[in-house]
């Protein structure tokens, strides 16, 4: 089992920047791929980006590419997600999830955190 804690939202203005954390208090984070989902007022949680235990794979949403990077560092037991030149398109509240298999996209995630809301201002 893996619990999974989410960090690093706030309010940023258009154009700036911020990085999320998702850290696994318990379990064998290193045995699971990760991935990010958000969720905007009134809409359904959308798919964000996925990386796979070892780094090896990684997946983003079309909408995030070339802004978002998904890197990840197992010893700390942290995923994080640099978010660049960020859009009021972009505010939601963002959850990671874990799962043995790396299933990119999927929203069957095995496990998932509280989520931290990001707003971005215009």
């Amino acid at each position: 089992q893996v619990q999974l804690v989410e960090s690093g939202g706030g309010l940023v203005q258009a154009g700036g920047s911020l990085t999320l954390s998702c850290t696994a208090s318990k379990g064998a984070f290193r045995n699971y791929a990760v991935g990010w989902f958000r969720q905007a007022p009134g809409e359904e949680r959308e798919f964000v980006a996925a990386i796979s235990f070892s780094s090896v794979n990684t997946d983003y949403a079309d909408v995030v590419k070339g802004r978002f990077t998904l890197s990840r560092d197992n010893y700390s037991k942290t995923a994080y997600l640099q978010m660049n030149n960020l859009k009021s398109e972009d505010t939601a509240v963002y959850y990671c999830a874990a799962n043995k298999g790396w299933i990119a996209d999927s929203h069957d995630y095995d496990y998932w955190g509280q989520g931290t809301q990001v707003t971005v201002s215009s």
